[in-house]
């Protein structure tokens, strides 16, 4: 028996009903296992460049509010992707929780502040490890 021979045998015994499907199992994931990848890509173009971001965010409440932040990380942390960003609306710096974001646009423009908190400085702050 050859390698194709093997995988395809390998392939017919995944496809039978003797297993579930991802689909399906993906269905039976807790919601912390959501995925939050929508937006990373813009998020780490806006955090090389510099730029800002303007979000919508529904946070812990449902409560959703519209912020115009300058990111300065991504971390992974808690079984999920967290934004470090300089909020203007709060004036201090804040953990977005990547899944709860609705709405992330590219604003185009550069920082307003140019002495951020190396993102290192803030993760010593957080409760968890990461």
């Amino acid at each position: 028996m050859n390698r194709i021979d093997r995988l395809f045998g390998i392939l017919t015994l995944l496809q039978s009903k003797k297993y579930v499907s991802a689909e399906a199992i993906a269905e039976r994931l807790p919601e912390c296992f959501v995925n939050d990848y929508d937006y990373l890509s813009v998020l780490q173009t806006t955090i090389s460049n510099k730029l800002m971001i303007e979000l919508e965010y529904k946070n812990n409440k449902s409560e959703i509010s519209k912020r115009r932040v300058e990111p300065i990380g991504l971390v992974f942390y808690a079984f999920a992707w967290h934004l470090v960003a300089w909020c203007h609306l709060r004036g201090e710096y804040r953990d977005f929780k990547v899944a709860r974001i609705l709405k992330a646009k590219n604003t185009g423009c550069t920082f307003t502040r140019q002495d951020h908190l190396p993102l290192a400085d803030y993760l010593k702050q957080l409760p968890v490890p990461y």
